[in-house]
């Protein structure tokens, strides 16, 4: 090839000397300037190339030299890409690896992946593990009914006449503090054995169930004592369900009294502080014990609302909104004279957990001013409710009104908005103590088919603000066999350790009659649960046929993804579910918001699209096309989705039955299976094995060198064809471990690598192999031993050519360091394999460079030198242009991969910022280039990121949150008038004392420590190569301080080769592109926005909000009574002295209604 003319100098004067003939076309490859491992390894630099050719101007400081031409720097980038096609020719092994697959073509078969029969298999297979559950929850749900409707209420019933296994009793007994505090006597609670079982990650005992009572429930009541009574017979049920299923997870039976029964038996998971766990607020539960709701909560912030009842008000708000999950809606409003939302929320939501957050947050920022006006706050929420332009949960609609007191009964409001039909529900709510007459509060709620409840203190906020869904649950009840539908939930975390589940959810009515003749009771009792293990609906799905980056998913009506390979919380709250969108799980576009509608709709399809896919470390962005295909799971509310790239559409299935299985003998035995053991290694290179689950018995371990020992030892002693072990996964390991072998034989061994610069060659397959060669190589390999979770992989498989991946930044060691270390950089490409017309990319093959090595090379490729060892200079008489070698004082010669992280470059200073992104080496540059349309970026949000625990803003010595009156309050007659001054003072002292308890973020009070993170949203920013291919020259303009660059992609390469003038001056500094991850304190995208621009989804098919024959005379009855000065006053010198008083049940209208 003719190099171009140059002002000085003349052509290449000839093949540069290697250690072996150079097989391959154009320039022959630069072997190692230093020579054959000469002398001890130096820093190593990346390789940089310069692409763009400027007008012959004249570089600052250097009158003999002129920035290069453009033909210059492409004759310079076309050395570049010879240059890395030879060596990888070479040493990739490539074509060669194409020839050993086809001399081993009788050694496996080539299978089809048919999407259509795929994901319908796997779809029925879900289905049926499903079914099951769904056969066992009915069997609950029916014996349920019939034990209580069988069962006789007993008013004198004892703690000693109930024996059960308390699950929180072991924890109380081992507190040496727990002995004044234990509230029920020890002699009724049973002592168990435990055992560890595997299949619930927990000991546990298969012969008896467990009880959980909340803290805040006196397990001594009558109410709580028959519950234990009626639901001890439920015990043989859960067993009996075992025995026909042995892979039934937890059994569960939640109470609408609280009490949770559960099988099998296992201590409770003792927080470490306050344990605030109450079945009747678990996302399953909340969605089993009623329809889907449309909710308004009106809040009275009149000048009357101030210190402690505010205070009360705004808690009991956002334990309301706890009680919501992602099938309700809702909108929260404060009210004096005028009704205005609390938030930026101008209309119902969805009560997912972000939009929930931003309602508690607005909710503090609530304050007391002028009158009340019932009739402003009414209005407004029902106009809210009538809203029909939006999209909402369409079932039940109901007011939630928090007030302390008013004699406005606004029926013209009710008159004009809800009556005859009264379709919209009014829960009231009388907060604080006061002496007002509660009657118009008590008169709203029986009026319009709803519920009056006190909170006179913070111990019955939770109590109280759930209370409501019992009142919901009476049209269901009363709709019988019709409303007993089982519902599947979201994704979210087990509190007993299980890790993600689904559950199945069954209501569990009252049967009961009050007496002959009379109406049906139409209270729930409760709700049955039975989980499942995501990773037991994971096992059904195929695993390594679908390759790299193949995958399923499922989703349900809301658009959430139960399964997704990107569905990882970094963090997880019990509390809330997992809601991941799937349009959040992958990088969002047209055609997946398509497939995402039709998958909700229960539809089937297929579609090829072009998408964007994340590399696996975040790092990177890909245009790549997919095959998506997808049909209803039937029977749920879930869809079942399969993605494929093309080159998956077959794949490899070893067959060794003629060679190897006639032999009867271990595996250990077989000719392939010593290139596995470690006495092979110093010949035939250092193997990796995927950690799969190849056999049964064989234990797992994160040390690859400790699970390739396990491995051997296991294949000692079974066969072949043994069943305990997945043969697909074993032959095809044992296949790629001899044909890897071949390459080193064939390719590998006879080869000199220091005489190119190379730390190491290697191979990675489907089947779960990684060979490096040579062995010492493996010392610094820390790739991912399963490929199917390596980046360079995963890349290599969705582009072509060869893809540079440079050590990250943090990898990398101070460069006064590198003088005894040596960092690489790896090249990869992906190997093509037709067999007939079938394509398959089975394997990836690479190269690791030497980075000190090759940032010589490159400077030398990028130059104008006439000979190897002499670099060119330009004369005092002569004119020369400037190259990346000779003139780097000037000159910056780099190479950025299609991340925009730094690979190579002519600048020793820049070596250790190797694998930043070039924005924090150059960012004037770099902004050039995006500016440029050589980068595009790629916006996303990150919505299972953790972070650390933020510090308190209040810093001082107090205890947070206790009121303190004002000087304006002691004067003020009415404080000290009313009874709630001494509920003031009462939640003082308390504060005092319990101040963790009362100002503890819920995760934290169930026992999370101190610097736990917590989950929070980060925003992330990847780029990747625009549309520009070519050559490009341009100025960065700046006055004085502008700086000229040329750009060009290098053919076959993830590589753009960047040359341009050093910058003269720090005044041309522009703004820097940020790739890293940031956190959103908004906890990402403006959810003000996002709301009006909601998500498609569809809610529960069925709606119970309305039955004729509702009973709703039982809507409340409070008792407003001043409290006792005394009871009082011995309070506080009870909790002064320390000795906690001996709880006492709660006491509400319902605890009546609930005499069983």
């Amino acid at each position: 090839m003719a190099v171009p003319a140059r002002t000085c100098g003349s052509s290449w004067p000839g093949p540069v000397r290697t250690a072996r003939p150079w097989p391959g076309r154009g320039p022959r490859p630069f072997p190692d300037p230093r020579g054959p491992a000469s002398g001890p390894a130096r820093p190593l630099l990346l390789l940089l190339p310069p692409l763009l050719l400027l007008p012959l101007l004249t570089a600052p400081g250097a009158s003999a030299y002129s920035f290069p031409q453009q033909h210059t720097m492409q004759h310079w980038a076309r050395r570049l890409e010879q240059e890395i096609d030879g060596v990888m020719r070479i040493f990739g092994g490539v074509q060669q690896l194409r020839e050993i697959y086809k001399d081993n073509r009788n050694l496996f078969e080539v299978q089809e992946n048919e999407p259509q029969k795929l994901v319908e298999k796997v779809a029925g297979d879900i289905e049926s593990l499903l079914d099951r559950k769904v056969q066992a929850l009915k069997r609950l749900a029916d014996a349920a009914e019939s034990f209580q409707k069988a069962h006789r209420w007993q008013d004198n019933i004892k703690e000693e006449d109930i024996m059960y296994y308390d699950a929180k009793g072991d924890a109380e007994l081992d507190d040496p503090e727990g002995e004044d505090v234990e509230r029920g006597s020890k002699t009724s609670t049973l002592r168990l054995d435990f055992m560890e079982d595997p299949n619930f990650k927990n000991k546990v005992n298969y012969s008896y169930t467990a009880v959980q009572i909340p803290t805040d429930i006196y397990k001594g009541s009558t109410v709580i004592l028959n519950e234990l009574n009626w639901t001890e017979a439920l015990e043989n049920v859960f067993i009996e369900n075992r025995r026909q299923d042995p892979t039934l997870l937890w059994q569960v039976f939640g109470s609408a009294t609280g009490v949770t029964r559960y099988y099998p038996a296992t201590p409770w998971r003792a927080p470490k502080k306050i344990d605030l766990y109450d079945v009747r607020r678990r996302p399953w539960y909340i969605q089993g014990a009623s329809s889907p709701k449309d909710m308004v909560i009106i809040v009275d912030v009149s000048g009357s609302v101030s210190g402690l009842t505010l205070k009360l008000m705004k808690t009991s708000v956002c334990e309301m909104l706890d009680t919501l999950s992602d099938d309700d809606y809702v909108n929260v409003a404060s009210f004096n004279e005028k009704a205005q939302p609390v938030s930026c929320f101008t209309h119902l939501v969805q009560a997912n957990v972000r939009n929930k957050k931003v309602f508690k947050e607005a909710v503090q920022g609530m304050v007391a001013k002028g009158t009340t006006g019932y009739k402003a706050g009414f209005e407004y929420a029902f106009d809210q409710l009538q809203n029909s332009n939006i999209t909402r949960a369409n079932c039940n609609k109901m007011i939630m009104m928090f007030t302390d007191g008013g004699e406005d009964r606004v029926q013209d409001v009710f008159e004009k908005y809800n009556w005859p039909n009264r379709t919209v529900r009014v829960f009231t709510f009388s907060v604080g103590q006061h002496n007002y007459d509660v009657t118009p509060l008590q008169w709203m709620a029986c009026t319009n088919k709803g519920y009056y409840f006190e909170i006179p203190s913070i111990g019955a906020i939770r109590i109280n603000t759930q209370e409501y869904l019992d009142v919901l649950g009476r049209p269901m009840v009363l709709a019988g066999k019709e409303a007993k539908q089982v519902q599947w939930t979201n994704v979210y975390e087990d509190a007993l350790g299980l890790g993600l589940v689904v559950t199945g959810t069954l209501p569990v009515f009252n049967l009961t009659q009050d007496g002959p003749g009379e109406k049906k009771n139409q209270l729930i009792l409760g709700v049955m649960g039975i989980d499942v293990a995501l990773n037991d609906i994971k096992r059904l799905t195929p695993n390594y046929t679908l390759g790299a980056n193949g995958y399923v998913f499922a989703i349900d009506l809301n658009g959430y993804v139960l399964l997704h390979p990107n569905l990882k919380p970094q963090t997880t709250n019990f509390r809330e579910p997992v809601t991941l969108d799937f349009l959040d799980a992958e990088l969002e576009d047209e055609n997946k918001e398509e497939i995402r509608r039709s998958m909700i709709d229960g539809n089937k399809g297929h579609k090829q699209i072009r998408t964007l896919v994340k590399s696996l470390d975040e790092r990177y962005i890909d245009e790549v096309i997919r095959n998506y295909t997808w049909v209803p799971i039937r029977s749920t509310n879930y869809s079942l989705g399969l993605v494929l790239p093309p080159y998956s559409t077959f794949y490899l299935q070893a067959n060794l039955s003629d060679q190897i299985l006639q032999v009867k003998l271990p595996i250990s035995k077989l000719k392939d299976f010593e290139f596995l053991l470690p006495s092979s290694f110093e010949s035939e290179g250092h193997v990796f094995i995927a950690p799969r689950e190849y056999c049964k018995d064989l234990n797992a371990s994160d040390n690859n060198t400790e699970f390739l020992k396990n491995f051997i030892e296991l294949m000692e002693k079974v066969t072949p064809d043994s069943k305990q072990c997945n043969n697909f996964l074993l032959h095809n390991l044992i296949l790629d471990t001899g044909i890897t072998q071949q390459l080193v034989e064939r390719v590998w061994r006879d080869q000199d690598l220091n005489t190119y610069s190379l730390l190491a060659v290697f191979a990675a397959t489907d089947g779960g192999i990684t060979r490096v060669f040579p062995n010492k190589a493996a010392e610094d390999w820390t790739e991912n031993p399963e490929p199917f979770n390596a980046s360079f992989y995963r890349r290599s498989l969705d582009n072509h050519g060869y893809v540079f991946k440079p050590p990250h930044q943090d990898s990398l060691l101070r460069p006064l360091e590198l003088e005894n270390d040596t960092v690489g950089v790896l090249v990869s490409t992906a190997v093509e394999l037709s067999l007939g017309r079938r394509t398959l990319r089975p394997a990836v093959v690479g190269v690791k460079l030497d980075l000190e090595a090759w940032a010589e090379k490159f400077k030398v490729l990028a130059s104008n030198r006439t000979h190897q060892d002499h670099p060119q200079k330009c004369g005092p008489s002569s004119h020369c242009e400037m190259d990346c070698e000779v003139n780097n004082e000037d000159l910056l010669c780099v190479l950025i991969d299609d991340g925009g992280f730094l690979v190579l470059s002519n600048q020793n200073h820049q070596w250790d910022q190797v694998g930043r992104f070039f924005s924090e080496v150059d960012a004037n540059l770099m902004l050039a280039l995006y500016n440029n349309s050589f980068y595009t970026r790629k916006e996303s949000y990150d919505y299972q990121a953790a972070c650390a625990p933020q510090p308190p803003g209040n810093l001082g010595a107090a205890p947070r949150g206790v009121f303190v009156p004002t000087i304006a309050d002691f004067l003020n007659l009415a404080w000290w008038t009313s009874a709630a001054a001494w509920s003031l003072f009462q939640q003082l002292l308390y504060g005092l004392i319990y101040h963790s308890w009362f100002q503890a973020d819920p995760a934290e009070a169930e026992g999370s420590p101190e610097t736990r993170e917590s989950s929070c949203v980060m925003k992330q920013t990847q780029y990747y190569f625009g549309s520009v291919n070519a050559s490009y020259n341009a100025i960065i303009d700046c006055g004085n301080c502008s700086r000229l660059f040329h750009a060009q992609r290098l053919t076959n390469t993830n590589l753009l080769f960047v040359v341009a003038e050093k910058p003269l001056c720090s005044q041309c500094e522009a703004g820097r592109l940020l790739q890293k991850e940031t956190h959103c304190p908004a906890d990402g995208p403006e959810q003000c926005e996002l709301v009006q621009r909601p998500r498609y989804r569809r809610g529960p098919h069925i709606c119970f909000d309305y039955n004729a024959t509702e009973d709703t005379s039982d809507c409340g009855r409070g008792a407003s009574f001043p409290p006792s000065l005394g009871i009082l006053v011995s309070l506080q010198l009870l909790l002064l002295l320390g000795l906690p008083p001996r709880p006492q049940p709660q006491v509400h209208s319902f605890a009546a209604s609930r005499r069983l």
